[in-house]
């Protein structure tokens, strides 16, 4: 499917389905869908007034084009109430519609875009439809052998209409960039949709060095044997149990006109958690293949920010191994270091991500990040604390987290802050060593969190638990059943507001 954008008349558009607004409330038609209108006859008008269709959002009505129409047939789509319009509610529309559009084997498709969030230019609606379509019309079924479990249509190249050139003009730059940016959020997906045994640590590292010579990213994937010069006690303690070899995974992207002063990106890398020693319960482990989600979200944030030309310096790091059980593995009251040289004792080793995250932050600040944002699905706390409709926020400075915020706003990832005040750090601290890694049931997230504070030291940091948003149990909207692929929008929309 590729995605253009034309302005003026819909009807000069060459394409098998014309696909119109109606908003909830209206009285009389106008723009794009009076057009269409017009050439039906008066047929959508004579609906709206018999209240056949009322503009309710999701409301999807297929009518046959008029004979002399270039389309083979109309669609008419309710976006609910217009002082209820954002691009959020744009993003998942787009998202549906085209859902409904491939149901429908539309073909080739013409999309009016009259119906956009007030006060939002035409490069942020352009945007945000472009993301909506690529996102919502995602598919993870290369491992379904049988034609009756894909989808039985595909969709056709798509056409965004704008009310004028001038809009046109706009709105096709956002709609260039949303297509990237999705295609980033669906990279994420495949790899952590992937089972464990088919996205390894080996095979993660092996995406990173094809997505960095597509885009010209210079990746590092630092070994078992440099890891151990490095002093990385703490990531490699995690991969103790694992035949599989891990890999530290280091992007560098040097957008600025000056190398050096980077933004620190740093992605939870478990391919697949057991829990090591301290072993998870059968029911439902089979969903830890995703809690390398961190990684896979750094890494396609990355891939983003190279193909927009973003002029900003970023680095991006993903420490990647398996936690298993073997008679190898790090056991619970083990001490280890960490690489810049604090003790840590491991209490838990299913608290395993915060001890590869804590070599990982390290790094970055030894390498000349400046800035850190880490992603992890770090605890089950923070599902309990958030559901699944936030991530949860964590920082040692607020200026820092006000832009990550903005960012998830314009993204359309929901963020929540939580405090981190000194007496949670209590929690973590350890009879034998500086640190242990878990501070008990209360506050789980929290303490997670003080934990990996202590590393990033006073380095401006953030950290992201989006253990709870990891994946959608159903389709809705941007959304499709499976990893979600959150936060690479937010992640891209911070690094792009830091080139301004």
């Amino acid at each position: 499917m590729q995605i253009t954008v034309e302005g003026g008349s819909i009807t000069g558009i060459e394409a098998d389905t014309y696909v119109v607004p109606l908003a909830q409330g209206v009285r009389s038609l106008t723009g794009a869908t009076a057009e269409v209108d017009l050439a039906l006859g008066g047929v959508i008008a004579t609906m709206l007034e018999n209240g056949h269709i009322k503009g309710k959002s999701a409301e999807f009505t297929v009518l046959p084009a008029a004979r002399r129409m270039k389309a083979k047939r109309v669609v008419v789509y309710g976006v609910g109430e217009r002082s209820k319009l954002t691009t959020t509610t744009l993003r998942d529309r787009l998202g549906a519609l085209g859902r409904s559009l491939r149901g429908i084997d539309a073909g080739r498709v013409a999309i009016s875009l009259q119906e956009t969030p007030t006060g939002v230019d035409a490069d942020g609606s352009g945007q945000a439809a472009a993301e909506g379509l690529v996102l919502g019309l995602y598919r993870f079924d290369k491992h379904h052998t049988r034609d009756g479990d894909k989808p039985e249509h595909t969709l056709g190249d798509v056409t965004l209409v704008e009310t004028s050139a001038r809009r046109a003009t706009q709105a096709r730059r956002g709609a260039e960039a949303g297509v990237i940016v999705a295609e980033a959020t669906n990279m994420m997906r495949d790899m952590a949709n992937e089972p464990a045994n088919l996205m390894t640590p080996t095979i993660i590292a092996a995406r990173a060095q094809q997505m960095a010579a597509e885009t010209g990213v210079e990746c590092t994937v630092i070994e078992r044997a440099e890891a151990e010069r490095l002093k990385m006690g703490s990531f490699l303690s995690v991969s103790n149990g694992s035949i599989q070899p891990p890999k530290f995974i280091v992007l560098t992207y040097n957008g600025a006109k000056t190398r050096g002063r980077y933004v620190g990106l740093v992605g939870k890398g478990i391919t697949f958690d057991t829990g090591g020693i301290s072993l998870k319960p059968a029911e439902g482990m089979e969903a830890m293949k995703g809690d390398m989600s961190g990684a896979a979200t750094v890494i396609s944030a990355m891939s983003a920010i190279a193909r927009l030309k973003l002029p900003v310096n970023v680095m991006a790091i993903a420490p990647c191994t398996e936690n298993m059980p073997s008679g190898s593995a790090t056991k619970p009251g083990d001490v280890v270091y960490a690489m810049d040289g604090q003790s840590i004792e491991v209490l838990n080793t299913d608290a395993e991500g915060r001890l590869v995250l804590a070599d990982a932050i390290a790094y970055a600040r030894a390498n000349g990040c400046n800035t850190i944002v880490d992603v992890a699905t770090l605890t089950g706390a923070i599902g309990v604390a958030l559901g699944t409709v936030r991530m949860g926020a964590f920082t040692n400075n607020d200026r820092l987290y006000a832009e990550v915020e903005k960012a998830a706003e314009a993204a359309g990832e929901r963020i929540w802050q939580f405090p981190m005040d000194s007496e949670y750090g209590e929690q973590i601290k350890s009879d034998v060593a500086d640190l242990k890694n878990t501070g008990g049931r209360q506050a789980g997230s929290i303490t997670a969190a003080k934990f990996l504070e202590a590393f990033a030291g006073d380095t401006p940091w953030v950290h992201l638990d989006i253990a709870g948003v990891m994946s959608a149990s159903s389709d809705k909207g941007w959304m499709v059943k499976g990893m979600r692929g959150t936060p690479v929008r937010t992640l891209v929309e911070f690094v792009k507001a830091r080139a301004k």
